[in-house]
């Protein structure tokens, strides 16, 4: 058994993505800094058959996040798949104009050292597998920056930019990188934007290993 890994374990999409990489049989790691909130994540996934373990870590301490993934994979088995997806903290999204470099070093290490800590600690385990899915999800403004949203936009920019040379460095290793971008809200009642659809697709992306990016729903103009 191989184990799905989530960074950025949440009771929305993160529960819909665990839960649906979870029924598919692959053990699943629960990554955030609140240690309580997965202990209640993964018994909800327990109720569901569903093997869990939660890793508590801040994508914002890169010895943190190494030491829970390596925990991770020594106790519930290879990490095959990588889905980084922590929210943004709202700090982050001033406006452009009201933005100093001060501000962006948060964002930067949020969504650039936070994803590359993350990959170098999970990509020895792939490697050895013999395969792999780096899944990253994003909002609207990784690919249109917004100037009220300048930290995010950055540094989501930035994130892209490091995920699709991963998309193209590892594929020939069938290793496979994918950002799936949500230009919306998640919401329950959203068509192609609720958690359960969201975590379909994220499925769909790691199985159909086609293409690197991709859209939940069409960019709003």
């Amino acid at each position: 058994m191989t184990t799905f890994a989530l960074v950025g374990a949440g009771p929305g999409l993160g529960l819909a993505t665990a839960r649906r990489f979870g029924t598919a049989g692959h053990s699943v790691a629960l990554v955030s800094r609140d240690a309580r909130k997965l202990e209640e994540l993964a018994a909800e996934l327990a109720r569901d058959g569903i093997r869990a373990h939660g890793f508590a870590a801040d994508v914002l301490d890169p010895a943190s996040l190494t030491t829970a993934l390596r925990e991770a994979s020594e106790t519930l088995g290879p990490i095959e798949i990588l889905q980084y997806s922590p929210v943004p903290r709202a700090d982050f999204m001033k406006p452009v104009l009201d933005t100093s470099a001060d501000d962006l070093e948060a964002p930067l290490s949020f969504s650039v050292k936070g994803p590359v800590t993350a990959v170098n600690a999970v990509l020895p385990g792939m490697r050895a597998l013999g395969r792999g899915t780096l899944l990253f999800v994003n909002g609207g403004s990784a690919v249109r920056p917004h100037p009220d949203r300048a930290g995010t936009s950055v540094a989501f920019a930035a994130e892209s930019a490091y995920a699709r040379m991963l998309h193209e460095a590892l594929a020939p290793e069938n290793i496979h990188a994918a950002q799936l971008i949500i230009p919306g809200a998640i919401r329950p009642d959203a068509e192609h934007s609720s958690p359960e659809v969201l975590a379909r697709r994220l499925y769909d992306l790691h199985a159909e290993r086609d293409g690197f990016r991709h859209y939940a729903e069409p960019l709003p103009d």
